[in-house]
């Protein structure tokens, strides 16, 4: 017998879709139910096997629902979960997918109130470029990290019902505080997110524009595969992020100061040590030695 009898999923694209996909691979879960913004992209879901049914009225689908996943962007969260609060069964569980968790969880509050112990937040570190149902995949979160930032007032069984959905996905798990999370994404998911769509960007509104990318190589290939990312859900991000993402801004420019100095100064010697700091550390991470 599945774990879960119902899950809801609000927004079935890439995050959602591939949650969808990866329970019903362990056998996990036996109805997915899918609300969406457009029937097009339900019926996507729907033809691709991504979702069982197209929801249509959360009152008929939420009561005796086990798990909620909210996988849309940030800033639509506020309006779904006030949508929601009303029709949640007592033993439904809330989760989301968003990139932020300050913004998402005064969301939650807001909407939830009394019952905001049925809301436990997570942030599923898996993405790709690609998005819509047809990008879904059922082993898109296999050996990927997932970070839930439970709530005081989640209760052990509510959080354990989260973090068992994300592992049948095939996840690692981890936890951290909303604080942490947000200070910790903006500066290595939203930063270079950021400073990718700035340099593509940069070169994009130029008169010779053709010029450059004609010559653009597998470097800038590396550095700004990112930038063909969504763009509506990453200003939803980097807005709901703003405070720590600002913080992270002004130490980056402090960093590009120092190399202009050093490169202005002509001082190899710190441009090294800066170049091999930062080897070292990418060559650790990758390596797995952090």
């Amino acid at each position: 017998m599945a774990e879960f009898n119902k899950v809801v999923i609000f927004g079935v694209g890439l995050i959602g879709g591939s949650f969808a996909l990866g329970l019903k691979a362990a056998g996990a879960v036996d109805e997915v139910v899918g609300f969406g913004r457009s029937p097009k992209s339900l019926q996507q879901a729907l033809d691709l096997g991504v979702i069982d049914r197209a929801g249509i009225n959360p009152a008929h689908e939420l009561p005796d629902a086990d798990l909620v996943l909210l996988a849309t962007p940030v800033g639509q969260m506020p309006e779904i979960m006030a949508r929601i609060a009303p029709y949640l069964g007592p033993d439904t569980v809330v989760t989301d997918g968003g990139s932020t968790k300050g913004d998402v969880v005064a969301a939650a509050r807001a909407a939830f109130g009394g019952r905001i112990s049925q809301f436990v937040p997570a942030h599923p570190i898996a993405g790709a470029e690609n998005s819509g149902a047809a990008a879904a995949r059922a082993d898109l979160y296999r050996e990927r990290k997932v970070v839930l930032t439970p709530l005081p007032e989640n209760s052990v069984l509510n959080v354990a019902k989260v973090r068992s959905a994300w592992e049948w996905c095939g996840a690692q798990m981890f936890e951290l505080t909303p604080a942490e999370h947000d200070r910790v994404f903006a500066a290595v998911s939203h930063l270079p997110h950021l400073l990718s769509f700035a340099l593509v960007h940069d070169l994009a509104v130029r008169e010779n524009k053709d010029l450059f990318f004609t010559f653009a190589a597998s470097g800038f290939r590396d550095f700004t595969r990112i930038a063909a990312s969504h763009p509506e859900m990453w200003r939803d991000i980097c807005l709901a992020n703003k405070d720590a993402l600002l913080l992270e801004l002004d130490s980056y420019r402090a960093q590009l100061d120092e190399l202009h100095n050093a490169l202005a100064g002509g001082d190899g010697a710190r441009l090294e040590e800066i170049f091999d700091t930062a080897r070292t550390a990418r060559r650790d991470w990758a390596e797995g030695k952090h």
